[in-house]
């Protein structure tokens, strides 16, 4: 039998208003929009990279003549790494945004972004960043193609956190492989700087050049605390990367489980875990350097 016009109208609005609701109140897509919400900050892990790929313009005034050849070439394959590096960072947080719109039910085109991924990128061995994060990185842009075409809410979330668990697991491992590397080379850095420093002040700690001498003490103990803030930051985004990883397992299994009281629990304690390391890491941040230093 055929509803009269208005009837079915009206019948219309009352289902898409049940459906919306239901999204609302969907545990699932309130997991899923909670992670994504948290875990698309990524903790600092582009200026980290934007300082490692500068490392030459901070040490080059404390280099020998034959240190500074050497150092060179380093930063000729630093800049030559930097966008693959960062294009790892993108293609994360872009899948973080992507799940987090499916979740909220937000129309979004990633027409361009996916543009932007569609270049490859390569293996950097001696940074940690290998093929199987290169494989992974181009299947994760195949995952957000798939996703921007599926019309069905929570179906298109499930497969975003079920199919693209492996890539994103992937990329991830590639980030706290990166983030380990920056570390030794500011180590490095940091031994170069400090070491001229070293050797200068003893050849300027005399009652001549005792003004000299001062200052420079005062900037070498400037450097050392500059070295172990970095490297507090270094750390604290490796944990956060780590925790944002264990947060994704735990989400994927909520998914596989929703009525599971220990799959519950395990993404509440994720979640809390992800919190805390996103807290520590901003604290670690706001103490400090990071904006990049330009020619």
């Amino acid at each position: 039998m055929k509803l009269p016009r208005i009837l079915a109208s009206t019948l219309a609005a009352i289902c898409a208003t049940v459906m919306l609701g239901g999204c609302a109140g969907n545990p699932r897509l309130h997991q899923a929009r909670e992670f994504a919400a948290e875990s698309a900050k990524l903790g600092g892990y582009a200026d980290l990279t934007q300082r490692f790929r500068d490392t030459y313009l901070r040490e080059q005034p404390y280099l020998t003549s034959a240190a500074d050849q050497r150092e060179r070439q380093e930063d000729a394959r630093r800049r030559a790494a930097y966008p693959d590096l960062m294009a790892i960072h993108e293609a994360v947080q872009l899948y973080m945004q992507t799940l987090g719109k499916l979740a909220d039910g937000e129309a979004f085109d990633l027409k361009e972004p996916l543009k932007a991924m569609g270049g490859s990128i390569k293996a950097w061995p001696d940074t940690g960043l290998a093929d199987r994060h290169v494989n992974a990185y181009g299947g994760l842009a195949r995952l957000l193609a798939r996703a921007a075409s599926n019309p069905y809410q929570e179906r298109a979330v499930q497969a975003m956190v079920r199919d693209g668990g492996e890539e994103l697991q992937a990329l991830l491992d590639a980030m706290q492989h990166l983030l380990r590397y920056y570390s030794k080379s500011s180590d490095n850095e940091r031994d170069i700087v400090l070491g001229m420093l070293e050797v200068e002040i003893a050849f300027a700690d005399t009652p001549r050049d005792r003004l000299l001498a001062a200052l420079a003490k005062s900037h070498r103990l400037a450097k050392r605390n500059e070295y172990r803030l970095i490297g507090l930051r270094h750390t604290m985004a490796a944990k956060h990367v780590a925790a944002i990883a264990s947060a994704h397992r735990a989400l994927l299994a909520q998914m596989a489980q929703p009525d599971s009281a220990a799959a519950r629990s395990a993404g509440a304690e994720a979640g809390l875990a992800l919190r805390a390391s996103a807290a520590a890491l901003a604290t670690a941040s706001a103490a400090s350097p990071t904006a990049p230093l330009t020619e």
